[in-house]
């Protein structure tokens, strides 16, 4: 076997952290080779938020359409085109992909190889039979979605969140099977396009992480569109029939026939098949890579970064890992995971923002603590908008008087969120934004409001 070429660093992944990292270790004058085997721009740009959210855009755009008499808008009949549905959203995320591939191609220093690697010694990675050495190696190898061993599943043809998006027809009956972020999306939108939708999840309600009051305004969202929600499925089965399938959620119900299958259970990393035992990588009982509060694995000159570290499954916890990377490593900056406070959302319509920890987590924290809330129906912006579904809630330490979290579900809480991540990340009290004059009208305007009337957690 050849010599093994020689880099400063090896990036294996080009998702959303490997790409940019690349940018900075070349701009610092290091060779770097950036590893991909599959996608360059990884899960968001291809399988992710850039094609479901546009996706998402198409279904709102129809419902819209259909509700345009509510608004004084009258319009003939709503046809919604699934095929060209599918390629305005491959139009968009095929320039999202090229414009990272040509970025990673016009980068001086930097050197994209196409294989799938796998670590010989802890300096050393297999590409395909080319051996490459690094001095440093930083993985951003993401994640895939779980398939559960289901009673008759491997007889069923099923989708996931990657062969969804290739779909260029309605279902007459799209099932779901689980309860969190990509099933609601996938739920809500194509009921949007069209079609009949049933959700089941094995727990006793929704988005299991949220508050309950959180999980049951999201499932009167659905249910008020006609999806139906099955819970407590503890027993889920599959049986072929020629025109579809049929799952039965538990012993003793009634089966449910479906013509197409979403499977939306869950995420593993793909750790499995790199060989880290050969570099002195540890992961946890969950196939995450083990690392300490810089990112850096066990192996002290090799780091993880994004889905496969189990800091975090989001677009902005990979990009923020890469910049706790670059920081402490480039800039004598001396940034930590545990700096950051956490925040996502669920882009179902409305959004549902969060930051920092539920209200049930901060009950059984036993602190002192005072809530505001307020249902979007006394907000002036969302009665104007039409859109008055869902509620704003916030958590403050009563000691303290910083804010502990934050839930906005409703129009516009996938931005209004940020006002709360802000002025928690600068760790001021409540105050701080509780005195802001903010402009009218506006959701963000009732941040302020909610943290003046604030009442002690019960």
């Amino acid at each position: 076997m050849a010599a093994a070429q020689s880099f400063d660093a090896i990036i294996i992944g080009a998702g959303q952290a490997g790409p940019p990292l690349a940018g900075r270790l070349t701009a610092a004058g290091q060779s770097v080779a950036v590893i991909e085997r599959k996608l360059v721009g990884g899960t968001c740009v291809n399988y992710g938020c850039i094609p479901t959210k546009t996706l998402v855009a198409s279904a709102h755009a129809a419902h819209l359409a259909r509700r345009g008499a509510d608004f004084g808008v009258r319009t003939g009949e709503i046809v919604v085109d699934m095929a060209q549905v599918k390629a305005r959203k491959d139009a968009i995320m095929l320039a999202d992909r090229h414009g990272v591939e040509d970025w990673l191609g016009g980068m001086d220093g930097a050197t994209l190889i196409r294989g799938h690697a796998r670590f010989v010694d802890p300096h050393t990675v297999d590409v395909d039979g080319e051996l490459l050495r690094g001095d440093r190696i930083f993985l951003n190898v993401g994640g895939r979605a779980v398939v559960p061993d289901f009673p008759g599943l491997d007889g069923i043809d099923y989708l996931t969140n990657v062969g969804i998006l290739d779909l260029d027809e309605l279902p007459e009956h799209l099932v779901i099977v689980g309860g969190s972020y990509i099933a609601l999306e996938f739920a809500q939108m194509y009921r949007r396009f069209g079609s009949r939708v049933t959700v089941i999840e094995k727990g006793p309600r929704l988005t299991s992480r949220e508050d309950e009051d959180v999980s049951d305004a999201i499932a009167e969202i659905l249910r008020g569109v006609d999806i139906t929600v099955v819970l407590n499925a503890t027993g889920i089965r599959f049986t072929k029939h020629d025109n579809g399938f049929e799952v039965t959620p538990r012993d003793g119900a009634e089966p449910i026939w479906g013509t197409h299958l979403l499977l939306a259970v869950g995420r593993t990393p793909n750790t499995d098949d790199l060989g880290l035992e050969n570099a002195g990588v540890d992961t946890d009982s969950r196939g995450y890579i083990v690392v300490d509060d810089l990112l850096r694995t066990t192996a002290e000159h090799i780091w993880a970064m994004g889905d496969c570290n189990g800091k975090g499954a989001f677009t902005h916890t990979s990009y923020n890992d890469f910049e706790i990377v670059a920081a402490n490593l480039l800039d004598d900056d001396p940034r930590r995971v545990s700096d950051r406070v956490t925040s996502y959302a669920l882009y179902i319509d409305p959004p549902l923002g969060r930051a920092g920890m539920t209200v049930d987590q901060v009950r059984k924290s036993g602190r002192k603590a005072l809530v505001g809330q307020r249902p979007m129906k006394r907000v002036g912006r969302a009665v104007e908008k039409g859109e008055t579904e869902g509620f704003m809630k916030v958590v403050v330490d009563a000691e303290s008087k910083q804010i502990l979290g934050a839930a906005i579900l409703g129009v516009g809480g996938d931005e209004v969120i940020h006002c709360i991540i802000d002025v928690m990340t600068a760790k001021l009290p409540y105050t701080a934004i509780s005195r802001t004059m903010h402009i009218h009208p506006t959701v963000s305007e009732l941040v302020p409001t909610i943290l003046q009337e604030l009442k002690p957690l019960e």
